[in-house]
């Protein structure tokens, strides 16, 4: 209540706390850290699918470094109509990676670089064009629907800090060796200990301190190969049109507006769930700026070589295990994200942090959005509903492509495409079944679901107690007055009612 109300009082949103520049630096730096290996991920997977020589690997690296960069200044800091003004974290999406590699194959590897970048132009303006409609579901997303999302963030991110954990390059001769293993977990350990005996500035700081503690432990162990760090350029900049001018095919656009479907899905969920974790206002104007954000930066990334972009979501966990809720945090690590993509140097620094590190890092940040979500789901009213059953439903559908990836191996690709994604099946299954149990109320039993049945207590919520007045009695399961006279108990509804004192002529309901 009173973190809440805070802002209001102040007239400051609590991303707008300033910290100073050392702390920005320390904790934007701490961003990159946890967010550098995904976004180098789809640039060298798409890179090596072209059958691209290394230098040109290592452009598409640089570019989708500045460009991600670019966008996180836009998103945190915002211009009129775009940028959302919130802590996140924008790189390029793992939404899109099988899209674009069945391109790639279509066309004969290198040769579709250049319909993959006119595809991404051309399906970002179109998602450019449609976001007002998406501006307007917030209303949709009630704590039982971001709930649900958060949650799946979190549950679905868990395979990544575990690949990371086990070495990361499942090709290698040790990637899921005991060394790689304990390594994780000692950094995992060191995370804990800091944030158990640190002070308040340790404990926000220990995730990055566990990283460079891992880091310098693996070094020491031989873990950690700093040799080519110097190899190649000090200084670089993303080269336009340095793979060729965009080509725009039908096909291959088509395809590509179904994965922009899917990230502006997946960007509004990270949006709604941000504002919920440092608990801010999130409307539908707001939504619709960071949308605009995200689909321009992708619009204009293909001309500088790099593809769709969209918010971190394990940069959202970072966030919630920290606290740290300045957006200038952020827009800082948009700072050395574009630093990095002029001076590759830096780069191959950070990129020779050991996965292992990252990965028992990434245990307790992915672990805490889904415990964020799991805390909003808390605020959710199970009773005399289907709102246990939508949870339920939503989140298992949304784990079924990480528990089997193969699980839409048959389906239309179009279909493939958008329900790969966990978060994405999660949120759509949320909204669908919430519009259908809690919205289209028609046909709805005015019974108890069976899925609560068993598992309700009875209970008094502090608020309904101190409605009661001096005198008032309950005899034979009604309530009555000092004057005897019957006050009339409503069944509860779906959502939970304000607790006023009714009439006996008042409505049954909403």
């Amino acid at each position: 209540m009173t973190s809440s109300s805070q802002p209001q009082v102040t007239g400051q949103r609590p991303e707008d706390e300033r910290l100073g520049v050392g702390a920005n630096l320390a904790y934007g730096l701490q961003h990159v850290l946890t967010m550098y290996g995904g976004i180098v991920a789809v640039p060298l997977i798409i890179g090596q699918a072209a059958g691209l020589s290394p230098e040109d690997i290592g452009l598409l690296i640089t570019a989708s470094l500045f460009v991600g960069g670019l966008a996180t200044l836009l998103q945190t800091l915002g211009l009129p109509f775009f940028g959302c003004q919130l802590p996140l974290v924008q790189g390029v999406s793992f939404a899109g990676v099988s899209t674009m590699v069945a391109i790639l194959a279509t066309h004969g590897g290198g040769g579709g670089l250049p319909t993959i970048l006119g595809a991404v132009i051309a399906a970002s303006m179109i998602g450019l064009l449609i976001t007002p409609v998406f501006s307007r579901i917030t209303k949709f997303f009630p704590p039982l629907v971001t709930g649900i999302v958060i949650t799946t963030i979190g549950l679905t991110l868990m395979p990544v800090a575990a690949r990371w954990a086990m070495g990361g390059n499942s090709r290698a001769e040790d990637f899921g060796s005991m060394a790689n293993v304990g390594l994780a977990a000692l950094t995992l350990a060191v995370v804990l200990l800091l944030s158990k005996l640190g002070s308040a500035s340790i404990s926000r700081l220990s995730i990055l301190l566990a990283m460079v503690i891992g880091t310098l432990i693996a070094a020491s162990l031989g873990m950690a190969d700093f040799s080519r760090v110097f190899d190649g350029p000090v200084f670089a900049y993303p080269q336009p049109l340095r793979f060729g001018v965009p080509v725009f095919e039908v096909a291959a656009i088509l395809s590509m507006i179904i994965v922009i479907l899917v990230t502006m899905v997946e960007t509004s969920a990270d949006i709604l769930a941000v504002g919920e974790i440092i608990g801010t206002k999130v409307d539908s104007q707001r939504l619709s700026n960071g949308l605009r954000a995200d689909m321009i930066s992708s619009s204009i990334a293909p001309l500088l070589g790099s593809f769709t972009q969209s918010a971190f979501a394990q940069n959202v966990g970072l966030v919630a295990v920290t606290g740290v809720k300045s957006r200038y945090v952020v827009a800082t690590g948009g700072l050395i994200l574009v630093t990095l993509g002029l001076l590759p140097l830096m780069g191959r620094i950070i990129a020779a942090v050991p996965s292992s590190v990252l990965g028992g890092a990434g245990v307790v940040l992915f672990g805490t959005v889904a415990a964020s979500g799991i805390r909003t789901l808390s605020r959710v009213d199970y009773r005399n509903n289907m709102n246990l059953i939508i949870v339920a439903s939503s989140i298992g559908f949304g784990m079924i492509p990480i528990a089997a990836p193969a699980f839409y191996e048959h389906f239309p690709s179009w279909f493939a495409t958008i329900f790969h994604s966990g978060i994405s099946s999660a949120a759509i299954m949320a909204i669908a079944l919430n519009l259908l149990f809690n919205h289209l109320k028609v046909g709805n039993s005015d019974r108890q679901s069976v899925f609560v049945a068993g598992t309700e207590r009875r209970f008094l919520r502090q608020k309904d107690i101190a409605k009661l007045r001096e005198g008032d009695y309950f005899l034979d399961g009604k309530l009555y007055d000092a004057n005897g006279e019957e006050v009339s108990v409503l069944e509860a509804p779906a959502t939970p009612p304000r607790p006023e004192r009714e009439s006996a002529s008042s409505p049954g309901g909403d």
